[in-house]
């Protein structure tokens, strides 16, 4: 297959809070696409506040897969997201649209662009659960070290809290004997798609501080209360939901391990780190083409730059996106 008769697949990418949200609503009005959304965490029922998930009002009448898909207390995986995302690109093309991932979780979103075929990893629950129990007994430091032994590059890429992501690759480890970053390693670089990677970017501390934002408007706007409820209703601490970003630091404030403003300013510590490393990841991706969205007061020409990036790849009609995105 040619790269020409390939299907088209649009990409947004880039650490959380750079403006993904905004920018790919237009995208899609201009360039008339269904957007996927590529983020691990807002598949979750009722985990809107902390997953920042986008309201129906900011949809704007554009439609929205692979949100609200799951219950907290449901498993959901790379090899989950990889064929749901085969089914509705194929759907989206079929209807005369253009697919469009738009999201920050870099594992999921790259296993899809370039079809990543892993080892059938399977789980082993007592396994998982005997690390979470090593760690409970002897620190995160020591979990992150078992898997600084076994596979060290997946140890430099995952944080030391990370403790959902360290307990799977070394589950990956145990049940294959191969390291999660040996199996990435040897995936092709060949995409089975017409490929448009866009990827966002912005001044480092300027994004730390929209960060910060975010996370005290998400208070305002009820996060306590939204944690709160999940854990009246039976979602329990250990479940992989209610251990993502904003819901374990909130749970530890909840269950009087640390006051709100510790718990707070440990979450914003966590999701400025987290952003880090979203930029690590996608630095290794040779063929997103950035743009520098630090002039957010400039939003029309950013969003043309982004524009004339889609129409160069996909040889685009330009008048024809810019009539429809006016």
């Amino acid at each position: 297959m040619t790269t020409e008769t390939k299907p088209r697949l649009l990409v947004l990418i880039g650490p959380t809070a750079v403006g993904k949200t905004k920018m790919s609503i237009e995208i899609a009005k201009a360039l008339g696409c269904e957007i996927i959304s590529g983020d691990s965490m807002q598949v979750y029922r009722q985990m809107d506040i902390g997953t920042a998930k986008i309201t129906k009002e900011e949809m704007q009448g554009i439609p929205h897969h692979l949100i609200d898909i799951h219950e907290p207390d449901e498993a959901y995986s790379v090899a989950e997201f990889q064929e749901e995302c085969s089914r509705l690109i194929a759907d989206i093309h079929a209807r005369g649209k253009l697919p469009f991932i738009v999201g920050g979780t870099g594992l999921y979103v790259e296993s899809v662009c370039y079809g990543f075929q892993f080892a059938e990893a399977g789980e082993d629950k007592a396994f998982r659960q005997e690390q979470a129990d090593y760690a409970e007994r002897y620190g995160a430091e020591a979990l992150h070290a078992r898997l600084a032994e076994v596979d060290p590059e997946s140890a430099l890429r995952l944080h030391p809290h990370d403790q959902r992501r360290i307990i799977r690759a070394l589950e990956i480890y145990h049940l294959t004997g191969i390291p999660l970053s040996a199996q990435l390693k040897s995936q092709t670089r060949e995409s089975p798609y017409q490929l448009c990677l866009v990827g966002l970017t912005m001044d480092r501390q300027m994004l730390y501080k929209r960060i910060e934002a975010r996370i005290d408007e998400m208070l305002e706007q009820g996060l306590v209360e939204e944690v709160s409820s999940l854990l009246d209703k039976g979602y329990g601490p250990d479940l992989v939901s209610m251990q993502g970003l904003g819901y374990k630091q909130i749970i530890s404030y909840l269950q009087g391990e640390a006051t709100l403003e510790e718990a707070v300013a440990i979450l914003k510590r966590d999701t400025r780190r987290f952003a880090k490393r979203q930029l690590s990841w996608f630095r290794h991706m040779k063929e997103i083409q950035w743009v520098d969205v630090t002039d957010t007061g400039n939003f029309l020409a950013n969003f043309a730059a982004i524009r004339d990036i889609i129409a160069g790849k996909f040889l685009l009609n330009l008048e024809y996106t810019s009539k429809q995105s006016n």
